[in-house]
């Protein structure tokens, strides 16, 4: 996909910088794997906002991606369609299986219409194909990662998101390279989709406008120190001081510097390297 830009005739416009969509399918999305998807305005079941700067947007419907891909192993699919989803950034494909089934998976750069794709263990190893982690050649870039066998791709499901298969660790675990940097073991078993996945040129977009942020659902944020003691704990004064404190959010929690991640988490016996590039004690 391409950048493309506008003529300066408003000044919003000057700065704009959008992905052309023109090369995509231009089909309808498949009416059986799509369905309505309610706006929460970042409020949870009581009606309390448990995430700020949520509300409007566009309405959109919801796409069913198929994240596990082990329902028909060895059937060829043919991709039908290559399409925009409004509810994430990269785009999907429309594959059809020749027992005539339909679905939705994540899109890998690189993958057209009429390619043929594959799941199972006894795949070739190309872009698209869903493989487990033991039969993928060491170093390939692979993306929608499972966690857990059979649970579903979880780990690089965004535009222009890979990982790295580095290696085999022993008999049950592999060592993949996550895109922050961080190794970690996977078991063999855990299927991942080769190739990277599609939408390269969404880190080069450039809103223009703060109404095109609104059709996205995000609302405008503002600082801290501009609001009220009472919404805020960094709020009050009469100018913009930060308030004789270390930088907080909201709730009062350190924003700057301070590790979120539980010391006691049962994970992180799994990471080999973190991604700060610290060897973890008593990993090779």
């Amino acid at each position: 996909m391409a950048i493309k830009s506008f003529k300066p005739r408003t000044a919003s416009l000057r700065h704009t910088r959008l992905v052309d969509y023109s090369e995509l399918s231009g089909t309808a999305p498949l009416k059986s794997k799509t369905k309505g998807k309610k706006a929460t305005g970042g409020r949870n079941n009581r009606g309390r906002q448990t995430a700020a700067y949520r509300g409007g947007g566009h309405k959109r419907r919801y796409r069913e991606i198929d994240f596990r891909r082990d329902r028909f192993d060895g059937v060829p699919a043919t991709v039908k369609a290559i399409e925009y989803d409004p509810n994430r950034t990269c785009f999907v494909a429309q594959i059809w299986y020749a027992n005539g089934h339909k679905d939705y998976i994540i899109a890998p750069h690189g993958l057209k219409e009429g390619d043929v794709v594959m799941s199972g263990d006894k795949s070739e190893p190309r872009v698209g194909n869903c493989l487990p982690l033991h039969v993928i050649p060491q170093g390939l870039a692979i993306h929608c990662v499972e966690l857990q066998p059979g649970k579903g791709g979880q780990l690089a499901r965004g535009a222009g998101s890979q990982c790295i298969l580095s290696g085999k660790v022993d008999d049950i675990w592999m060592a993949i390279q996550m895109p922050s940097g961080e190794i970690r073991k996977v078991h063999k078993n855990c299927r991942a989709t080769i190739g990277q996945v599609s939408n390269l040129d969404h880190m080069n977009i450039s809103i223009g406008k703060a109404g095109r942020n609104r059709w996205l659902g995000r609302k405008p944020k503002n600082r801290g120190t501009s609001k009220n003691p009472v919404d805020h704990p960094m709020g009050g004064g009469n100018d913009r001081t930060g308030g004789g404190r270390s930088p907080v959010d909201r709730h009062g929690n350190l924003s700057k510097g301070q590790r979120t991640r539980r010391p006691k988490n049962q994970s992180n016996k799994m990471i080999i390297r973190t991604r700060r590039g610290k060897q973890k004690a008593g990993k090779a």
